[in-house]
């Protein structure tokens, strides 16, 4: 089915507008860091910050998944700059490239781990408070 005209635009519009403000978050997140000088990475704390928003309803999901759709799906593109570093320093890697390799396939590991657990956990809640939400609405209607 075809768009209608200025659709394609609309909806470009507000996944940048979403972009735009899921960096601010960042931004936000890197001086608070710099300024309270605290040891996580920026990254971290705008994640915290935004899962916090999100759970207490301040912000909706839909208020940020098409930015943060293109912001996955274009993800390859943040490791560019990663990968021209090792491009120029190939006797960092010949000498510490399986510390490296190490340090990433943990890394990875971990993040997968917690994750999944904080995934799991979520799932409990939501089901939890849709228990009670049912329970709620037997005991109204009896």
């Amino acid at each position: 089915m075809p768009q209608p005209p200025g659709a394609r635009l609309r909806t470009g519009a507000i996944a940048l507008t979403q972009v735009v403000a899921l960096s601010a978050l960042w931004l936000l997140a890197d001086w608070l860091r710099a300024r309270l000088g605290l040891p996580l990475p920026a990254g971290l704390l705008g994640l915290l910050a935004l899962a916090a928003l999100l759970f207490s309803g301040a912000v909706r999901g839909g208020w940020v998944r098409r930015g943060a759709n293109w912001l996955l799906g274009e993800m390859l593109l943040f490791f560019i700059p990663a990968v021209l570093a090792v491009v120029q320093y190939p006797e960092l890697v010949r000498h510490q490239g399986w510390r490296i390799c190490a340090v990433i396939v943990l890394s990875t590991l971990a993040v997968m781990v917690v994750t999944a657990l904080v995934v799991e956990q979520v799932v409990r809640l939501e089901r939890r408070l849709a228990r009670r939400a049912t329970h709620n609405r037997q005991q109204h209607h009896a």
